[in-house]
């Protein structure tokens, strides 16, 4: 077995513990300990919903593992997202495909997408993300030289508003769709959802 390093040899490195299948980083996040756990392995995320047109973007944090199957944003049934939209534009996306949910969003000059590129995960919940990397949020100038405002779509995005924050736009935290937040009801999340999109022309 290595001897263990001393603390003159381990400045600036992530301490290993002794026991446990998980270390955590000083921004608080957990990464799997390679000596402890076989890591699950990294999944990659969805390319952006957006164009030159795009005014408004909501960022998710990484698609579940429904969405991923599917390769659609928010491909889980019981995610609120899609019902959301239904009831602030009065049109039935729960039940419309994908391509036309898509297209409603372009009409009405709203994009998606994720802060993070990539991650290593065991099932769907944010609080399992290992190892994110983010998405280049920085190029949205580019892709979307008319985007006013993002919305952070839950807490696990929002760790990323100091990037989004750098684009110069309103930047918001909205209650996660997600079904894990069970703590807000539809109509609690309904209703900040709509002021955000009331406030850019969206509703």
């Amino acid at each position: 077995m290595p001897r263990p390093q001393s603390r003159a040899a381990c400045d600036g490195c992530v301490r290993i513990a002794d026991a446990g299948s998980h270390v955590r980083a000083a921004s608080g996040k957990a990464f799997l300990n390679p000596l402890v756990a076989n890591p699950p392995e990294p999944l990659r995320g969805l390319p952006p919903v957006v164009d030159p047109d795009t005014r408004v973007i909501v960022l998710g944090s990484f698609p579940g593992a429904a969405s991923l199957r599917a390769a659609e944003y928010y491909g889980n049934p019981r995610n609120h997202f899609w019902p959301l939209l239904s009831t602030l534009w009065g049109i039935d996306l729960a039940r419309a495909s994908y391509a036309d949910r898509l297209a409603a969003l372009r009409t009405r000059g709203l994009g998606l997408w994720d802060v993070y590129a990539s991650c290593r995960r065991k099932g769907s919940l944010d609080s399992a993300i290992e190892q994110p990397e983010l998405n280049d949020l920085a190029s949205l100038a580019r892709r979307a030289p008319r985007l006013e405002a993002i919305g952070h779509n839950g807490g696990e995005s929002a760790r990323a508003m100091r990037h989004s924050a750098g684009l110069g736009v309103h930047v918001v935290r909205l209650p996660s769709t997600s079904p894990a937040n069970a703590s807000w009801t539809f109509e609690r999340k309904l209703a900040a959802w709509r002021a955000f999109f009331h406030a850019h022309g969206l509703a």
